[in-house]
C-alpha cells in the first residue's frame, strides 16, 4: 500500500497537468461545478450523502462512518477499479469538497490498489477560493470588437493557429451571445462551472504574452463573466473592426440559414420589447416568407444600436479602429495583427 501524500492547491494544479483527478462528491454536486477534466467517481450518491450528513449533525462523527460504511461498503470494489482505470502511471489527484472523511476515504481505497495518490488539502472549496484570487489579477489582453457578423469569432479561431493565445468565451459559454446564441449550442454550464473552465483558460496560458477575447456584454446568455475578470476586460485596449452591412450580411445568412424558422422567429420574439411592434411584425413575416436577408436586416438595426451604446462606454484612448473591406479572413486577420503591434504596454 502507497503513502497518502496531501498537497496544497498550487501543487494540486500543477501536478493535474499530468495525473487525473478523482473528485468522490455526489453527483449533484459535480454536475454543479467541477475541475474541468475531473472524473466523478462517488463515494455517496445524492441520497446516501444526505442520509450520512443527517446523521453526522444529528449523531456525530462515529455514527455518520457507520451509516457510510452500510452504504458504501458493497461498492468499494466497483470505486477501485474506476480509481484504476481513471489513473495514469500508477497515479491519481483526489478530492472532495472540504478535503475531509470522503476523500480520505477514497484516498486509502485506491492506496490499497497500489496507486500513488494524491489528497487535496482543503477540497475543492480551496480550489474555488483560489479561483477569484487569480482572476484579480491583471493579464494583458486584446479585446476584438465589432458588430455582429464581422467575423470576430473566425478571426481569433484563425488568429490561434497562428500561435496566438485566445480565450473562446462563447465556445466556453456554449452561447453565442445573443437572442439567436443558443442555436445549435449544447446547454449551458452552470455559472460555477463557466469559472472553473475560464480559470483553467487562463492558468494555461503564458503571462508574458497578451491573450484575446472577444468583445461579450458581462452576461453570455445565462452565464455571467466573474466581475474580476470583466473589469480587468474592460481597462484593455479593444481593436474594433469597422465592417459595411453589405459584407456582414452573407455571412450571418450562411449561419442562421440552417435553423428551422419556428426557431428563428422564437429568437426573434424574445427581443420583441427592444425591437418594437413593427420591427418584430417585420421580421417575423420575413421570416415566415423565406426573406432571410431582410430578417437579418431589422434585428441588426437592434444589435448595431445596442452595440454602438456599449461602445461609448469605453475609453476611446483604448480603441483601435480597423476597416476590413473584404471577407478574406487571412488579410482581416493580418490586418488585426497589424494593428495589435500597435499597442503599447
Amino acid at each position: 500500500m502507497n503513502a497518502i501524500q496531501k498537497i496544497d492547491i498550487i501543487k494540486f494544479l500543477e501536478l493535474s497537468e499530468s495525473i487525473p483527478i478523482a473528485d468522490v462528491r455526489s453527483p449533484s454536486e459535480f454536475k454543479t461545478g467541477h475541475i474541468p477534466g475531473a472524473v466523478n467517481i462517488p463515494l455517496f450518491d445524492d441520497n446516501e450523502r444526505a442520509l450520512v450528513g443527517t446523521k453526522y449533525k444529528k449523531e456525530g462523527r462515529l455514527p455518520a462512518i457507520l451509516e457510510g460504511l452500510k452504504h458504501s461498503g458493497p461498492a468499494m470494489v466497483s470505486k477501485l477499479e474506476q480509481g484504476l482505470m481513471t489513473a495514469q502511471s500508477g497515479k491519481i489527484m483526489v478530492h472532495c469538497w472540504r478535503g475531509g472523511m470522503r476523500s480520505e476515504a477514497m484516498a486509502w481505497l485506491f492506496s490499497l490498489g497500489d496507486l500513488e495518490v494524491f489528497l487535496l488539502e482543503g477540497g475543492y472549496k480551496s480550489y474555488r477560493r483560489f479561483i477569484p484570487e487569480n482572476l484579480s489579477l491583471k493579464r494583458k489582453m486584446i479585446v476584438l470588437g465589432g458588430m455582429t457578423g464581422s467575423s470576430k469569432s473566425r478571426i481569433l479561431s484563425y488568429l490561434k493557429t497562428r500561435g496566438e493565445q485566445i480565450i473562446d468565451l462563447e465556445q466556453l459559454a456554449n452561447h453565442k451571445g445573443s437572442a439567436f446564441g443558443a442555436l445549435g449550442q449544447l446547454p449551458q454550464p452552470s455559472n460555477e462551472q463557466f469559472g472553473n473552465m475560464l480559470f483553467t483558460t487562463l492558468w494555461n496560458l503564458k503571462n508574458e504574452k497578451p491573450c484575446w477575447v472577444e468583445d461579450e456584454s458581462r452576461n453570455i446568455g445565462s452565464v455571467f463573466m466573474p466581475g474580476e475578470f470583466y473589469q480587468n476586460m474592460q481597462t484593455m485596449p479593444v481593436i474594433e473592426i469597422v465592417m459595411d452591412l453589405k459584407l456582414r450580411l452573407p455571412t450571418l445568412m450562411e449561419e442562421y440559414a440552417q435553423y428551422p424558422p419556428e426557431s428563428l422567429s422564437e429568437a426573434v420574439r424574445k427581443i420583441s420589447k427592444r425591437l418594437g411592434g413593427d420591427n418584430t411584425r417585420d421580421a417575423l413575416n420575413a421570416i415566415e416568407s423565406g426573406d432571410l436577408k431582410k430578417a437579418i436586416e431589422i434585428v441588426l438595426w437592434y444589435y448595431d444600436k445596442a452595440y454602438n451604446f456599449g461602445l461609448k462606454k469605453r475609453d476611446s484612448k483604448n480603441i483601435i479602429f480597423v476597416n476590413l473591406d473584404s471577407d478574406n479572413l487571412e488579410i482581416n486577420a493580418a490586418k488585426v495583427l497589424a494593428a495589435a503591434d500597435g499597442i503599447k504596454w
